[in-house]
């Protein structure tokens, strides 16, 4: 079973897409993300599990990861830190207010409310999306994250800073880097000791394409329906 090297303590709208893109470039592929938990419809049984607080193989669920980073994947940062004790962790940080403001308008109505209708037309036509989204509710936004109150904007700002201060007092120093959106590749490359390629960091990070990336996946599953 392959070792997690990488592990991402940032949640949801920090970077962690363009964080994935960036250690993939860096040879930690693949790297596990939200969007991978349809690739594998026979774990969603254990995600499930683990959102209702049952004692889960982790191990198990990023079996062929190099790395992981987002949700769900960062709501067990503490077991995933002691499960791969040699791992690095990396804390991925932004401005709380437009932290708040990006999830509103992208994860939060796709995962936490569904009120887009862009969500409602996902939740038809792409496979397990329901069972991703139901035990994504009951671990985070129902669940001991926000607690349902995701809408209260001061709540889940505190909720989103006391998280990130947690993550910086119980891992230790030497084994964390903390990185806002737009750090470029000097502070990553020199934390995981390789060289910086010659190329832009990714970003991947807006509003529009997190929409685009819903929509894509749409297409790929109404073209597998068609092709049956």
């Amino acid at each position: 079973m392959r070792a997690v090297k990488v592990i991402g303590a940032g949640i949801g709208r920090t970077g962690t897409l363009s964080l994935k893109a960036a250690l993939e470039r860096l040879g930690y592929a693949p790297c596990f993300h939200g969007r991978h938990v349809l690739d594998h419809p026979e774990r969603l049984a254990a995600w499930q599990a683990a959102a209702d607080g049952e004692r889960v193989d982790l191990p198990a669920l990023f079996d062929g990861y190099a790395a992981s980073v987002d949700w769900p994947g960062a709501a067990f940062w503490r077991e995933l830190v002691a499960a791969y004790p040699q791992a690095k962790v990396i804390l991925t940080v932004r401005d709380s207010q437009s932290w708040y403001d990006s999830v509103a308008k992208t994860i939060y109505p796709m995962f936490g409310s569904s009120a887009d209708p862009r969500a409602a037309e996902a939740l038809r036509v792409v496979p397990g999306l329901d069972v991703m989204t139901d035990f994504t509710r009951r671990l985070i936004w129902d669940g001991p994250f926000f607690g349902g109150r995701f809408e209260d904007r001061d709540h889940a700002i505190a909720v989103f800073e006391e998280h990130n201060a947690a993550v910086r007092r119980e891992v230790p120093a030497e084994r964390l880097l903390v990185i806002e959106p737009g750090s470029g590749w000097e502070p990553l490359c020199s934390f995981l000791g390789v060289d910086p390629p010659d190329e832009s960091y990714p970003h991947l990070n807006d509003p529009g394409r997190f929409w685009g990336r819903v929509a894509a996946r749409m297409a790929e599953s109404q073209a597998k329906t068609a092709g049956r």
